[in-house]
């Protein structure tokens, strides 16, 4: 039986092969997984592979989501249990096996106890992407649902990377906000704990205490618990930041294959504080900016040389700078196209196209390496999520909460709920002040009402 509640083919003999034999059955079940929205991305991938590999959960470890690396599904008892740290601690000890392009099979310590699993990575992917089998006993899977298991889930891995780079500016910005929020929650965890287990250290350390074995095996485990705890803030640093020149390295990759088949020159100047790390977010839209920009000059300007450099503002934000010798027409909204102007601006970051006619053009793209600062609300009404505001022009109405829920589709309880919610965030403390505001912000009407999600 597999996560999911479907009696399964043991990938121990050929019994897969009935759903997976045929190259137009694996090809239905990958196009089945792909298709999945992002956040059912994991389950439908495990219930697509209770066929090939049997398993009873499923954990998903990767850096390309910055405010969510791990994502796991199967039971509570499994899931809830697994962290991180332990999926990075199978990573490195399963990378001999996957970095040749194979999955892993063995034991290893998830959710508090040994466990047999299939481990599986994209191999040469910088943020180390794993995913996670959990199976009910030991017995080995056959190389051949190995091998499909491996292709499957490189197509996966690959596809879920770049929807996740090229996601939509709210997504990003969404994004950014929650790693922000995630990284100071963490550092003040590993702040505590390491004061903790530093205090600790002091007396059992210290001459007076005579039981010198206990007093040795009590100092090597307090040691281990902070360096898993230094191990974790890195691990954490790593998933949401990018080292500048490495960010900047996997870009010049990326363009070299534009220019390969063009005699233009390509000049690059990396960041001088090559140490220094970038949100995630920020060195995806910054790539993302100057391809799209490198794309329009080839086109439009027909350079000779392009200059491409990035650097660290005084104002702390990341500046890449895009500079040609072409015919210097490229229009100022030239980075409208692709959506790309509007993800520089979901970052609070802004660009600047300068062309001069005969001599070339320069787009340079700012993009803060903090979150922007949020604008101050300037209706009353700007905090309401939408349902909350269909909820209030019915209210705007005197509707009853029996005839909003009938005019909703909802229960009457979740309109009690969500009036409720309306008077807190509105300051208000009855039905009637809230229509009132309401009233004088226009409604009832349907001009502020969106459709709820």
């Amino acid at each position: 039986m597999d996560v999911n509640g479907i009696e399964s083919t043991d990938g121990t003999d050929d019994a897969w092969q009935q759903h997976w034999g045929r190259p137009e059955d694996a090809l239905a079940r990958a196009v089945e997984v792909l298709r999945a929205p992002r956040p059912e991305l994991v389950p439908r991938l495990s219930e697509v592979l209770g066929t090939l590999v049997p398993h009873t959960a499923i954990a998903h470890l990767s850096g390309v989501c910055t405010y969510a690396p791990a994502h796991t599904h199967g039971p509570r008892e499994v899931t809830e249990g697994v962290t991180g740290l332990e999926l990075s601690r199978l990573a490195d000890r399963a990378a001999a096996t996957t970095s040749t392009g194979r999955p892993w099979q063995g034991e290893a310590e998830l959710a508090g106890r040994t466990r047999p699993v299939v481990a599986v990575a994209a191999p040469g992917d910088d943020k180390g992407v794993l995913l996670v089998l959990v199976r009910a006993d030991a017995r080995p899977v056959a190389p051949g649902a190995l091998a499909v298991l491996q292709q499957l889930c490189e197509l996966v891995i690959a596809h879920s990377a770049h929807r996740a780079t090229d996601a939509a500016p709210t997504n990003a910005m969404i994004s950014r906000t929650a790693a922000d929020t995630r990284a100071r929650a963490i550092a003040e965890f590993t702040g505590t704990h390491s004061a903790a287990l530093t205090a600790v250290l002091a007396p059992l350390r210290s001459a007076d205490l005579d039981d010198t074995a206990a007093r040795r095996a009590a100092t090597e485990l307090a040691v281990t618990a902070l360096l898993d705890l230094r191990r974790a803030a890195d691990l954490d640093r790593a998933l949401s930041e990018e080292p500048a020149d490495a960010a900047f390295a996997r870009l010049a990759r990326e363009l070299r294959p534009l220019l390969r088949h063009t005699r233009v020159r390509l000049d690059l100047a990396p960041p001088s504080d090559a140490t220094r790390s970038v949100p995630a977010d920020t060195a995806h839209t910054a790539r993302d900016a100057v391809r799209v920009a490198v794309m329009l000059m080839l086109e439009q300007e027909k350079p000779t040389k392009l200059h491409l450099g990035w650097q660290f503002t005084a104002d702390g934000a990341l500046r890449a700078v895009v500079r040609d010798d072409g015919l210097g027409l490229l229009a100022a909204d030239a980075l409208a196209v692709h959506r790309t102007a509007d993800r520089i601006a979901a970052l609070g970051g802004h660009y600047g196209v300068e062309s001069v006619p005969g001599w070339g053009t320069t787009v340079t793209v700012d993009l803060p390496l903090g979150l922007p600062a949020a604008a101050a609300a300037t209706d009353p009404l700007d905090g309401l999520q939408p349902r909350e505001l269909e909820v209030l022009d019915q209210l705007a109405q005197g509707r009853r909460n029996r005839d909003i829920a009938e005019a909703l589709h909802i229960s009457e309880s979740t309109v009690k709920f969500h009036v409720a919610n309306i008077l807190a965030k509105l300051g208000v403390s009855s039905r009637g002040e809230a229509a009132a505001l309401a009233h004088r912000a226009g409604m009832p009407g349907t001009a502020r009402l969106h459709v709820a999600s």
